[in-house]
């Protein structure tokens, strides 16, 4: 029989997300799921942990009205206290920011820095001139985020299309991290994480967007996604990494090639074949588990339905000092969870 938490966690699963399983016939109930781990468009997904023992993840604005899970949100949030079972919870944002005329709110990068929750996102429409990217904090990972305005524009910053930030703290101090198909760059900020504080310097060729930066072993590694992200069927999205002894880099693949001349070795792509998922990529953080297994949430389009890019989720392998994902490729079968 089941136990009452392991009912209640698929019934919330039946809602929230794709196919996931409590195997109750393994010692400690193992907790196992099948992609998609969220299924309902949730892209770019940005993850962060809190001290309430809950994962909060975020993603660009949404609408699931048509899909009989809520409204329209300027910044979804999800919660789970395991990364395969999730609950909505809100709206980062309560209304749009007003610091820019058009666009949407975009590829939102949640942060703790100072006790305090931080949310930096990207303003943009399609093709925009001049985007930017703004900041936003929470006392609490559920907000609502009050908005602090922009931190630059495009064309103030030097760098055209300047979205999907991320905030790395090197030691004690915060960089923001940005880019898209025009070179990724790296700012120093202020302490209180609000302005920016010193000159750029580019990390990444203009082959990449989405970045992530993730330190093991002495090694700083560059997550970052190649190819068309949003096209459907016809997807090309990848993520490929490189790694470097320095957090300003030069960040080289496994064969040496520098990303500034867009190396990059490759960790992600689509699933051969009639079914699995099409342009995986723009992953979120890297979470290591009890075990220390270490996994990756990331977004793609589900060959059967290519017009949501849903939550996937999938462990990331460590093999001479490279991270490997098992075949390259999203999983369909069902896989052991994270020991969380």
């Amino acid at each position: 029989m089941l136990k009452g938490w392991m009912l209640a966690a698929i019934m919330v699963c039946a809602f929230c997300s794709g196919s996931v399983v409590a195997d109750a016939q393994q010692s400690g109930a193992t907790l196992t799921y099948q992609n998609p781990v969220f299924n309902h468009d949730f892209p770019d997904p940005n993850l962060v942990k809190a001290k309430d023992g809950y994962y909060y993840a975020y993603s660009t604005q949404a609408s699931w009205q048509k899909e009989g899970v809520g409204g329209r949100y300027v910044t979804p949030i999800l919660r789970s206290k395991n990364l395969v079972l999730w609950e909505v919870v809100g709206d980062a944002l309560k209304q749009k920011p007003s610091w820019k005329k058009e666009g949407g709110i975009w590829a939102p990068d949640a942060a703790v820095y100072k006790g305090k929750y931080f949310l930096y996102y990207s303003f943009s429409t399609w093709g925009d001139p001049n985007p930017g990217i703004g900041v936003a904090t929470s006392k609490t990972p559920q907000g609502p985020f009050t908005d602090h305005g922009k931190l630059f524009l495009s064309k103030e910053i030097g760098v055209d299309n300047s979205i999907d930030a991320f905030l790395y703290v090197d030691g004690k101090k915060p960089y923001l991290i940005w880019g898209s198909f025009h070179g990724i760059y790296a700012v120093p900020l202020s302490k209180d994480g609000m302005q920016v504080a010193g000159e750029k310097f580019k990390l990444a060729g203009n082959s990449y967007e989405g970045s992530l930066i993730y330190k093991r072993d002495g090694y700083y590694y560059f997550f970052g996604s190649v190819g068309t992200c949003c096209a459907g069927e016809k997807s090309t999205y990848r993520v490929k990494v490189g790694r470097a002894k320095d957090f300003k880099g030069p960040y080289l693949d496994k064969d040496g090639k520098p990303l500034l001349e867009d190396g990059g070795t490759l960790l992600l792509q689509k699933n051969e074949g009639t079914e699995g998922f099409i342009g995986p990529g723009h992953n979120g953080d890297i979470i290591t588990d009890k075990s220390g297994v270490t996994w990756m949430l990331y977004h793609g389009f589900d060959k059967r339905d290519p017009v949501r890019r849903v939550m996937l989720l999938d462990r990331v392998d460590w093999v001479d000092g490279w991270p490997q994902m098992q075949g390259a490729q999203p999983t369909t079968g069902v896989q052991a969870g994270p020991d969380l």
